[in-house]
């Protein structure tokens, strides 16, 4: 059992950037441990009490309930024009929620952690804490009749647990500070609120809410209950707890690593396996926010370009955990090198093309074959559908090809087999160690060696030749079709819409793509008398736009004027 989170999204805003980052990034590695063939449980979900969110409903002239269910509804159509394919979806504001915190409250209090005390200091509502002198944000004094969690009594046992996992916070930048701040001091914090009436009401003290975060980290457990069963504590935990991986953005780094093992051990709980903290994004170089003008919105960056291209890039060209920058420019010309750009090399008998997903058919003219470019980032691969004199080597059946060897004996004694196996394996070394990046950096080099084994080999050359060139050079394809499905299983976790049609367009239904696994990535998979679909746009090239140009589309099939129109059919 693999259980993955991500934070629950505070729903004072609509979802931004970061949020959309953080879950498109638990998605892939959802998806590729659902490769390996484990029982999943993503969850992600929505943090929904608190005086913010009070405050923003106010503000736009409905109640918290109203604002809660917009949001909250908002980040589940994200989540779907992403491709986020989640397991649960937990609201704090959900009863069966309610149920859990107040239990777990009462398990911490019956431990002897909660006590009564006073408190006067400064308090961000932004951040929903009290901060210590000279806060970087906008505070208020407040004085407060609060409840406490005994944090400082755990000092010593969250330092034993740094020091006997050091995994348990990764990467290695976010384990020094979480170690730093241990070091300093843990002191006790408040877990009610006496001047907040959204929000969970503290047990046998109607006066007072639960604080947001004591609440909202109980939902990663909440999320777990089965839903024919009692919603109670012990129900939930033994339906998945503890998750194998809290997935963060640094700035909630604190409350994960820090007060919420604490609550777990007092609770007598065991805690989560792994935490990863991921960095921040800029763009253009610029810290975003809406007083400069510069917010990235992610549902707009999908309408405009799509899910997979969005996918792509933040995962590919951000090194996971470190900060990474946007730009549109930058965008734009690493989504056209790696998934969309088209080379063309014309030499009578080839049209080359290098992109992940556009189809390209063309007719030449003077020697009457077929070619169908299946392309892949920077794969020039040129797969014949030999019509006429060719017509022995490949079957036709209503404009569709059929394979007449395996892709396994197609390969025998050849070194790209060997090679792609071995990047595979890279990849799959990649994906688990959460290296994403270089994960998608690994399959593409997997067209890399697809590149050079086709200038290598130049099939089109060896038809010309006929006989057993013409065989061999068939063979050749089976491989160059063979190492675009090894292809399309291994880069799924990242573009899985793109990927399925790639499976598509190899003759596989999308059943059959949805119930892949990792072991699909080993040479073989293709075999005689596997049927190839016809010709279909993958994946289209985005143009640059310029302002004030009429429509504002920045994605469309780019044509070039050079290849002629044809009728596959009348070839045939």
């Amino acid at each position: 059992l693999y259980v993955l989170t991500t934070p629950l999204y505070y729903v004072n805003a609509p979802p931004h950037m970061g949020s959309a980052y953080t879950t498109i990034a638990a998605d892939a590695i959802a998806r590729f441990q659902r490769l390996l063939g484990k029982k999943v449980i993503f969850i992600t979900g929505t943090d929904e009490h608190g005086e913010k969110i009070a405050a923003a409903a106010t503000a736009c002239g409905s109640s918290p309930r109203e604002h809660c269910d917009n949001i909250s509804h908002a980040y589940k159509m994200l989540w779907k024009d992403l491709d986020i394919a989640y397991d649960k979806f937990i609201r704090t504001t959900d009863s069966s929620h309610e149920t859990i915190v107040k239990e777990f409250y009462s398990r911490v209090l019956a431990n002897g952690d909660i006590y009564r005390a006073n408190y006067e200091g400064l308090y961000c509502v932004n951040c929903e804490e009290y901060k210590l002198p000279y806060p970087p944000k906008p505070c208020v004094a407040r004085k407060e009749d609060n409840y406490f969690f005994a944090l400082s009594k755990y000092q010593k046992s969250l330092e034993d647990v740094l020091i006997k996992n050091p995994d348990f916070v990764q990467p290695s930048s976010r384990l020094n500070e979480v170690q730093g701040w241990i070091k300093s001091g843990l002191r006790d914090f408040s877990i009610s609120r006496a001047l907040v009436d959204w929000g969970i009401p503290v047990p046998n003290d109607e006066k007072q809410t639960i604080y947001v975060w004591f609440d909202a980290l109980l939902g990663y457990i909440s999320a777990l209950s089965p839903e024919e069963k009692q919603r109670a504590l012990q129900y939930a935990v033994s339906s998945g707890w503890p998750a194998s991986l809290h997935l963060i953005g640094k700035d909630i780094l604190r409350f994960h690593a820090v007060y919420w093992p604490a609550m777990l051990m007092s609770a007598g709980l065991s805690l989560p396996k792994k935490l990863f903290g991921h960095g921040f994004l800029t763009k253009d170089g610029m810290k975003m926010g809406k007083s400069l003008g510069n917010t990235l919105e992610p549902k707009d960056l999908v309408h405009r370009f799509g899910s997979d291209a969005v996918r792509y890039f933040f995962l590919r060209e951000v090194e996971f955990g470190s900060d990474g920058d946007y730009s549109e420019d930058r965008f734009i010309n690493i989504v056209n090198a790696h998934l969309a750009n088209t080379i063309v090399k014309k030499d009578r008998l080839k049209l080359m093309a290098c992109s992940l997903g556009v189809m390209v058919i063309v007719v030449s003219r003077n020697h009457r074959s077929t070619y169908r470019a299946i392309q892949s980032s920077s794969f020039q691969f040129v797969i014949p559908l030999f019509i006429s004199q060719f017509s022995q080597i490949w079957e036709f059946r209503n404009c569709q090809s059929t394979l007449i060897v395996d892709s396994t004996v197609a390969a025998e004694g050849i070194p790209l087999k060997d090679n792609v196996e071995i990047l595979v394996e890279k990849a799959r070394n990649h994906y688990e160690k959460l290296s994403l990046s270089s994960a998608c950096e690994a399959v593409l080099e997997i067209g890399n060696a697809g590149n050079l084994y086709m200038d290598e080999r130049a099939p089109w050359s060896l038809f010309k030749q006929g006989g057993a060139a013409s065989e061999a050079a068939a063979k050749d394809l089976v491989i160059i079709l063979e190492t675009m499905r090894i292809i399309a299983v291994a880069l799924s976790p990242i573009a899985p819409n793109l990927c399925l049609k790639i499976y598509a367009q190899l003759g596989y239904s999308q059943d059959q793509f949805d119930t892949i696994t990792w072991r699909e990535t080993r040479w073989g998979g293709l075999k005689a008398g596997q049927v190839m679909a016809q010709a279909q746009p993958i994946f289209a090239r985005i143009e640059h736009t310029t302002e004030g140009e009429e429509g504002g589309e920045a994605k469309k099939v780019v044509k070039d004027k050079r290849i002629p129109k044809i009728q596959v059919a009348a070839e045939a």
